[in-house]
């Protein structure tokens, strides 16, 4: 199966119950490199890649999230130019300071 790329932004009670940490841990379970980050919205925004099956099933993960964590939707988003280029050097998956 190809490789594609998808991000996501995830609403609902999201941020101070550790859904970055996790989005992290089941990316990297599942394979798949990228980013994730807060929004000063109160969002949880975030950038998969790899193979299509593993990004689907990430993207599905994240509906549930973390245990603490409430989530409304998980909205995608059109891909930012060069998005792929935040993952920082060294890591497969990154969490990135909040925009």
């Amino acid at each position: 199966m190809s490789d594609v790329v998808r991000q996501v932004t995830i609403r609902g009670r999201v941020q101070g119950v550790g859904f970055r940490y996790w989005t992290m841990c089941e990316a990297i379970r599942l394979g798949i490199s990228g980013w994730v980050r807060n929004r000063r919205d109160g969002s949880v925004e975030a950038l998969f890649a790899g193979p299509a099956d593993a990004v689907a099933e990430m993207t599905t993960r994240c509906l549930q999230g973390p245990d603490s964590a409430r989530v409304d939707a998980v909205e995608d988003q059109p891909e930012m130019a060069n998005a792929e280029k935040l993952i920082r050097p060294g890591e497969r998956f990154s969490q990135l300071p909040t925009v």
